[in-house]
């Protein structure tokens, strides 16, 4: 009898230590010096104060993700480095990946425990206890950084989630949790007679209005501060959740979807941002690793279509529908007939 092949375990092995090694040369700035010009392993070793030969290894390695050239023993950004591994590039990844590295990478390493005990691992790996958002938020730096890797995310999932429905009909869209705005903006660019709002906390809201006066339609979008959970929702015919309902747990979640239905006029609808499970809840790959993810960060999950049905309905809404979208985040809409 053939032994199975072996590759998914193999590959499975060694799959962190590519995630460490793009994590390492974001962190050291590789790419970010790069960008200003290619160097030799012994030029960027002196301004980085690496060992060479070290260093050598970890950008030789780039070269084989794919992230780097060499030509004569000197080394360039690919393309791909370029657009989202650079600090300085408007679809930067790096908030994300320096999050990762700094603060993910150590959580996942007690998995284990979380499955064991049902909880998020914060206390276990950094002695913090109190909100998921106080340690994200802890200070200015870890605030902006965790927003722009969640904007960079935003660039490539917030167009795909604006046009998984036809949003024409509505006039007034309020993203609640809307971070750097990047939801608002997309629905602006495509449907010109929407105006929009991010509604956030007040720290977030002086980030996001550095992201929304980049955009053609900053003029339509309004940045207003707030707790979605404490305070009055503001007006809308349209709200918009990502990213926001699977880190909670269902009893919060339940809150929140009434407060939303009672702010709703007939007819208005919201928009969700998530990935969806499928039905048995064994794929996508990465709606399961962001499940996990959930677990070992917050108190909340990722759920299949039917699961948000279930809550939407319990909450009043009709007509809920779901779109997969190829982008990171799928797209619910739920209606208030």
């Amino acid at each position: 009898m053939n032994s199975p092949d072996p590759a998914p375990v193999l590959d499975l092995i060694e799959a962190f230590r590519r995630s460490k090694t793009m994590f390492a040369a974001v962190a050291l700035g590789i790419f970010d010096r790069l960008e200003r010009g290619s160097a030799d392993a012994q030029t960027l070793a002196a301004e980085m104060q690496a060992n060479v030969a070290s260093l050598e290894r970890l950008l030789d390695a780039c070269v084989g993700l794919g992230f780097l050239r060499k030509s004569d023993g000197c080394y360039t950004n690919q393309p791909v480095a370029a657009t989202y591994l650079c600090r300085s590039s408007e679809r930067a990844l790096t908030g994300y990946i320096l999050y990762s590295n700094e603060v993910l990478f150590r959580m996942w390493a007690n998995l284990e425990d979380a499955v064991r005990e049902g909880s998020h691992r914060w206390t276990q790996t950094f002695g913090l206890e109190g909100s998921i958002f106080d340690h994200f938020f802890k200070t200015d730096d870890a605030m902006r950084t965790f927003l722009l890797g969640m904007h960079g995310f935003g660039l490539l999932s917030s167009p795909k989630v604006v046009a998984a429905f036809d949003l024409s009909r509505f006039r007034r869209l309020v993203d609640l949790g809307g971070a750097t705005g990047h939801l608002a903006i997309a629905a602006c660019e495509r449907y010109p007679e929407l105006r929009a709002a991010v509604f956030d906390l007040p720290r977030v809201i002086e980030v996001a209005r550095e992201q929304v006066s980049r955009s053609v339609a900053g003029p339509r979008v309004d940045l207003m501060a707030g707790d979605f959970f404490k305070d009055e929702l503001p007006e809308a015919d349209l709200f918009a959740v990502g990213r926001i309902l699977h880190d909670w747990s269902e009893e919060k979640i339940r809150t929140l979807l009434e407060k939303v239905y009672a702010r709703l006029p007939a007819g208005g609808a919201l928009l969700i941002g998530e990935k969806l499970l499928n039905q048995e809840k064994t794929a996508p790959v990465p709606a399961l690793m962001q499940s996990l993810n959930m677990l070992v960060c917050t108190e909340g999950r990722e759920r299949s279509l039917s699961e948000y049905r279930a809550l939407l309905e319990a909450a009043g809404f009709r007509d809920v529908e779901g779109r997969t979208t190829g982008a990171p985040l799928d797209a619910v809409l739920a209606v208030k007939r």
